[in-house]
């Protein structure tokens, strides 16, 4: 028999409504009898604001204005009163999760899946319940000594750019996937985006 296919979740650690979409993914995982396995995809939400030198230019104009982070705003709380999830919506918005990305592949690669999670955890959170500013080498360095990986270590994993080429390479591959925004839940053929309620997510497993 063939393994089962995972839940392939596309999200980037600066967008509010993929911390929305973790804590109503974890709803579903808690209360499913055999969930399957998720696989956990590098989305660039900053591709638009990206200059040549590959740094967040807040000059750019993305198409997003007043009117669109105050509906961004609106719907975050509602979200966030739904699932019952305590966060911020006072963040810079030019936070640049490039570094972010690197650290998480890192502890995949050398510290596995449960490494991975705890800094994946330990990222979101930071950014969406604590304010904190993710793109800073600091702040990601006291997060990966949080989910176990030394100071030293993560420092140097910031560093690498074979690294950098790996999350290049891999922000291409959800571009090239159609995957246009995020969260985006995938398992099979079928695709469901946005931070969609626990009972979404067990029809997307379910229906594949």
């Amino acid at each position: 028999m063939s393994e089962p296919e995972p839940l392939v979740v596309y999200s980037d650690y600066v967008c509010p409504f993929c911390y929305l979409g973790k804590r109503s993914l974890e709803a579903y995982l808690a209360d499913a009898e055999d969930p399957p396995e998720v696989e956990w995809r590098a989305f660039d939400l900053r591709r638009h604001k990206r200059g040549p030198d590959g740094e967040i230019d807040p000059g750019i104009d993305d198409g997003k204005d007043e009117a669109y982070f105050q509906r961004a705003r609106d719907n975050v709380e509602r979200l966030a009163e739904e699932y019952d999830v305590d966060m911020t919506w006072d963040v810079d918005r030019d936070i640049d999760s490039w570094d972010a990305h690197k650290l998480s592949i890192h502890a995949q690669e050398e510290h596995g899946q449960d490494g991975f999670e705890r800094l994946h955890e330990a990222i979101f959170t930071a950014l969406w319940r604590d304010g904190r500013d993710i793109g800073d080498e600091d702040v990601l360095v006291e997060l990966a000594a949080e989910a176990g990986i030394g100071q030293d270590e993560a420092r140097q994993a910031l560093g690498s750019e074979a690294l950098d080429e790996e999350v290049s390479q891999r922000f291409q591959q959800a571009h090239r996937s159609g995957v246009t925004g995020v969260p985006t839940f995938i398992r099979g053929e079928l695709r469901v985006p946005g931070a969609v309620p626990p009972e979404d997510i067990a029809q997307i497993v379910e229906n594949a």
